[in-house]
């Protein structure tokens, strides 16, 4: 590894509470809604050159190429060559809606009706090829698939490929559309969702959490290239870690003990002391169990009161293998706006988790200083993203 920074300098997002970063922080500091969180007044031709190209792309793909553009803009003129321009762009799922509409085709027309584009629009890394193709980015163009730890994890490798002098830019993040029929039924019959259809991160009452969508996407660059191109930087990465609970498919390892070493981890490969970090923004799922343990964690970590934290899935819910995504640009905008974004739908505290510093009831002034997002996923896939002020 070289000592090579990595910074932020382009932003997108896509999430039910508004697209592009000025209605998305909007969205974040607002009031919830009600029931799901579906992406609305979405058009993909506003940004596909071609109306075929985006006919033969998921809704996942879409969302990411979307993010994908409103970052670039933003970023400039890049200076970097093809071949060290790199995509990375986590999914939890892929392109299940094609996947799903096709099996429908397959069983009431038959499989000569089953479209050729089923597989390269189904399958997981559709979204980083797509993205390198229309910008012609020829370095390394990958996927990460953790489930809902995906965005984060994909953050964290991204940011590798440019410390270890591989590539000079990357597009990274990432992209979920998974509101079908099968997943909707999984998640319900699982009983992951909230019953009462309430996102309520660490509350006492809190009962599963509300589904989401969206894409969220951070343009990083070699920190000394972006310099001397005149790049407005927004944050830096100051590092990441990602580790594995082996305990089981959903649940959380007791006491979050997964979690606590993945932050630590962090911590470690960041180089930033514990008492330095202001804010973490929580992976705070509105779950029972995953709260718990998350909870647990940053006590065990921080000590109390520790850092201020706050779940934004209250708004957004949980848009699953986008959520460490577009949760990284909620934390880059918090930095850039000395704003921590409230914890919507926090009522009741959790006497388990009364120490933990939550801030909730509207947005709160903050000094930026480092800030960590967490993500944890189904099978016990950790992710823990260290942000640091421009």
């Amino acid at each position: 590894m070289t000592d090579r920074k990595v910074v932020v300098t382009g932003l997108g997002v896509i999430a039910s509470c508004g697209i592009g970063t000025e209605a998305f922080w909007e969205g974040l500091c607002a009031s919830p809604p009600e029931g799901e969180r579906r992406v609305v007044d979405f058009d993909p031709a506003d940004y596909f050159d071609n109306p075929k190209d985006a006919r033969r792309s998921d809704r996942s793909t879409q969302f990411a190429i979307a993010a994908s553009q409103m970052a670039l803009e933003e970023a400039g003129q890049l200076t970097a060559e093809s071949e060290r321009s790199g995509v990375f762009i986590g999914t939890g799922i892929g392109g299940i809606e094609t996947l799903e509409e096709q099996i429908k085709v397959l069983l009431e027309k038959g499989s000569r009706r089953v479209s050729p584009f089923l597989v390269p629009m189904m399958m997981p890394n559709a979204a980083s090829a797509a993205v390198s193709m229309k910008y012609g980015f020829q370095g390394p163009v990958e996927n990460t698939c953790t489930a809902c730890a995906a965005g984060t994890h994909a953050i964290i490798n991204a940011s590798r490929l440019i410390a270890s002098d591989r590539c000079d830019v990357v597009i990274a993040g990432g992209t979920e559309s998974a509101f079908t029929g099968s997943s909707i039924a999984g998640f319900t019959n699982m009983t992951a969702f909230s019953s009462a259809g309430i996102s309520r991160p660490f509350d006492l009452e809190r009962d599963g959490f509300v589904m989401g969508e969206g894409a969220g996407i951070l343009l990083l660059e070699e920190k000394e290239m972006a310099k001397a191109r005149g790049a407005r930087i927004f944050a830096e990465i100051l590092g990441g870690a990602s580790n594995a609970d082996a305990h089981h498919i959903t649940a959380p390892a007791p006491e979050g003990a997964g979690a606590k070493k993945c932050i630590e981890l962090a911590l470690k490969d960041s180089g930033v002391p514990i008492d330095q970090v202001g804010y973490i923004n929580a992976h705070g799922t509105s779950t029972p169990l995953n709260d718990l343990g998350e909870a647990q964690a940053i006590n065990s970590v921080f000590g109390s009161p520790g850092p201020q934290v706050s779940s934004t899935k209250g708004i957004t819910g949980h848009t699953l293998g986008a959520a460490g995504a577009i949760e990284a640009v909620a934390v880059v905008l918090a930095l850039q706006k000395s704003l921590i974004p409230p914890t919507a739908g926090f009522v009741n505290r959790d006497p388990e988790m009364a120490e933990i510093n939550l801030v909730y009831g509207g947005a709160k002034e903050w000094a930026p200083s480092p800030a960590i997002s967490n993500s944890f996923g189904f099978g016990g896939h950790n992710g823990c993203l260290v942000i640091g002020p421009a």
